[in-house]
């Protein structure tokens, strides 16, 4: 009675009402956390099925290189190769800048392809040389003891280095996305590009154009239907480079995609690469970050 005279009743059933929500919110936040626990061990073992994967392709494909070449098994081959991202990449950094030997012991030397092997190289990983040549561009790192023989190749191949010193050099610039730079994805027919600050994307925008893929029989020619789909194509890209000129603030252009569209836009872009980005403009986006920001790792 003295509860109701004095409110008090009204003021614990609104506590214990505010006290079961509480509660169920407590309960949707376990889900949620628990939800997200097995998304990213879900990711985790996705991303080692596909590097295992890869590991499989590329040594399949290295074998086909060598018997076209008229190869045999006796050949000198790689010990490894395999594909580096997330937390792969982490350990393989971790372990190369771990490494100490005395003054001058650790050489790391940038490679080139279809250019003259660096003195410093070819000592260093002599009698396999040849296949530092198949694993260029790139970065490759040796020790004066023979235990570390291998060659990186990073996003972006750094400027040239060429140094014997007491630990190997390995800024994260060259392997991670650093500062605040565009990325785009561009297809004859898709484009997106995102701002990003580190891995962080701070925007994003994108667009598909209308772009005949296909000359169904009859109609106008297969002259014609090539003419209209490289106008319609030739649109699509003034499209694109007024989009870049309208990024702001970016230390860098990033520009990946399909290799006969990148090349008239080489100019709109400090760095281009090939790759294979499917989807809509930002499925494809997200596609093509994660692939281009993948260190390929070969073991000699």
């Amino acid at each position: 009675m003295l509860d109701e005279l004095f409110g008090r009743a009204e003021l614990k059933a609104e506590i214990e009402t505010l006290s079961e929500e509480n509660r169920h919110l407590e309960r949707r936040l376990e889900a949620e956390q628990k939800r997200r626990a097995d998304a990213v061990s879900d990711k985790q073992d996705a991303e080692e099925t596909i590097n295992r994967l890869e590991d499989r392709l590329t040594a399949l494909e290295d074998k086909l290189d060598r018997l076209a070449s008229g190869g045999t098994e006796t050949t000198v081959e790689f010990a490894r190769r395999t594909s580096l991202r997330g937390d792969r990449l982490d350990e393989f950094l971790s372990r190369l800048r771990s490494i100490r030997t005395g003054p001058e012991g650790a050489l790391t030397v940038t490679i080139d392809e279809g250019r003259s092997l660096p003195e410093s190289a070819t000592t260093a990983f002599e009698p396999r040389t040849p296949l530092l040549r198949r694993a260029a561009p790139g970065v490759a790192y040796a020790d004066d003891m023979g235990l570390v023989t291998v060659v990186v190749r990073p996003p972006i191949q750094p400027d040239p280095v060429d140094q014997w010193d007491d630990s190997f050099l390995a800024p994260e610039e060259w392997f991670r996305p650093t500062g605040r730079f565009a990325f785009g994805v561009v297809r004859s027919d898709v484009f997106a590009v995102g701002v990003y600050e580190g891995v962080e994307r701070q925007s994003v925008t994108g667009f598909e154009s209308d772009v005949k893929s296909d000359h169904s029989k009859g109609g106008f020619s297969q002259g014609r239907f090539e003419r209209i789909r490289d106008e319609q194509i030739a649109d699509h890209l003034d499209a694109v480079r007024e989009e870049l000129d309208d990024v702001e603030r970016v230390d860098r252009t990033i520009l990946v995609g399909e290799r006969t569209v990148l090349d008239d836009l080489e100019a709109a872009a400090d760095h281009t690469a090939a790759v294979d980005a499917r989807g809509s403009p930002q499925d494809a986006l997200e596609s093509a970050f994660r692939d281009f920001w993948t260190t390929r790792l070969s073991v000699i």
